[in-house]
């Protein structure tokens, strides 16, 4: 499990460094992959089918649906990318780094005993630098990362805490998230059309 969650954090630092967008859907593809490895290996520890049930869905929805979706809006926006972010690849990864730390030394100092306090800490730090991105990045394409970033951070968290949530309510989520995100895809498209861009910046020409 602590390989899992090395792999998550230098994941989530390499896309705070990204401005191709579709390098960034392969990044939240492997972080999906690498949090459907975590129910299988918490499923071989506890011998429970739920957390096999759970990395099925995982796959299903966070590793084909949602980024088939996404795959298909960045293939109609071909090279559009982040050029104007409010943080430059510099301070994101320094805000990464940051929300780490943060991360890891909250978790010590308040929970110095849990068992699982490494794949916590990780969990918080997912959901961080999931808000960083939202916060920082002007493409809606890398804002929607940024969602799914957090999500995934919060499901970790989930499994780190109560050793997963019982399968209707992580069906909810799952149907919750894929809702929001072939939403928000028709409206990037949308946002696309009517600006000739994707930059989300741009809303505030709506303003009466």
């Amino acid at each position: 499990m602590n390989l899992l969650t090395i792999a998550l954090m230098a994941a989530v630092f390499v896309l705070t460094r990204v401005t191709m967008l579709r390098t960034a859907v392969h990044i939240l593809v492997f972080q999906s992959v690498l949090i459907a490895l975590a129910c299988l290996v918490i499923g071989g520890e506890t011998g429970e089918m739920h957390f096999y049930l759970a990395a099925l869905l995982t796959v299903v929805i966070k590793v084909g649906i949602i980024p088939y979706f996404l795959y298909r809006i960045v293939s109609r926006l071909r090279r559009e990318r982040e050029e104007r972010p409010l943080w430059g690849p510099n301070a994101s990864s320094l805000g990464a780094a940051a929300a780490i730390v943060l991360a890891y030394g909250f978790i010590s100092q308040a929970l110095p005993g849990v068992v699982s306090r490494e794949t916590l800490a990780a969990a918080a730090a997912l959901v961080l630098i999931g808000l960083q991105l939202i916060m920082t990045r002007r493409q809606a394409i890398l804002q929607i990362v940024g969602l799914n970033t957090m999500e995934n951070g919060l499901y970790l968290l989930g499994l780190s805490m109560t050793k997963g949530l019982p399968l209707i309510i992580e069906l909810g989520i799952f149907l919750d998230v894929m809702v929001a995100v072939v939403v928000l895809v028709i409206l990037t498209y949308r946002l696309k059309i009517s600006f000739l861009t994707t930059d989300t910046s741009q809303l505030r020409k709506l303003k009466g």
